[in-house]
């Protein structure tokens, strides 16, 4: 089991993001939960991107919205970075 990272920064933004989307509590919850099991379930749509230079991960929420993070399979750890449209996660 993967152990979660909830920074200040990343709390400050999800905070924001679910008073804007009140309606994607439950499946940002589902998801989160699903990614603490298994980050390697299909439904999360795991993948790679770089930004800035800088390579993290990407899961999917919905088809809409991700949640970018730093993602340590050593440790069993993952570091929560942004959440959002896929264009502001993708900046």
């Amino acid at each position: 089991m993967f152990s979660i990272v909830y920074t200040a920064s990343y709390e400050s933004k999800a905070k924001k993001f679910l008073s804007k989307h009140p309606e994607l509590k439950n499946q940002y919850i589902k998801t989160l939960k699903l990614l603490e099991l298994n980050p390697y379930h299909p439904s999360l749509r795991l993948h790679k991107v770089n930004l800035n230079g800088k390579e993290v991960y990407s899961i999917s929420i919905n088809i809409s919205y991700r949640i970018t993070m730093d993602f340590y399979i050593d440790e069993e750890e993952i570091i929560l970075i942004n959440i959002g449209d896929h264009d502001s996660v993708y900046r």
